[in-house]
């Protein structure tokens, strides 16, 4: 039988799973990501390998119950902060791998970025998703 524990852990797993991919192509391939960093903030390699890093240990971090909250407070923050390459890639019109995304795919990529982050709060239990305690 499917708890709502066991069904969050799969959805938490199906959620990481992703991440962790991602982060070991930011190694495997890091030429592919480098030209949507930032100019401001140089050394792309350097932001490549570390955004990869942080993908990796989050998504490993929210599979497991014990660190699932801390790594729903690091993935809004990660998702937050990656977006900067994002927004760059839009305003810049930035092709990523022989791709080069319509208005329409940008603004579809927001709101996937969004959805993240909504579901990183879900799956920690953070605002507005905790439980409020009934005053005493």
């Amino acid at each position: 039988m499917f708890t709502s524990a066991r069904l969050k852990h799969l959805l938490a797993t199906l959620y990481g799973i992703p991440f962790v991919i991602i982060g070991i192509n930011h190694f495997r391939n890091p030429e592919w990501f480098e030209p949507i960093v930032p100019e401001a903030l140089g050394s792309p390699r350097f932001w490549v390998l570390v955004s990869g890093v942080f993908e990796i240990l989050l998504g490993i971090m929210i599979m497991i119950p014990r660190t699932r909250k801390y790594a729903s407070v690091g993935f809004v923050v990660m998702l937050i902060s990656i977006y900067w390459a994002n927004i760059n890639m839009w305003i810049n019109d930035i092709e990523i791998g022989n791709t080069r995304l319509s208005q329409f795919g940008h603004v579809m990529r927001a709101a996937i970025q969004f959805l993240l982050i909504i579901v990183a709060l879900w799956l920690g239990k953070l605002p507005p998703f905790s439980k409020k305690s009934a005053p005493d």
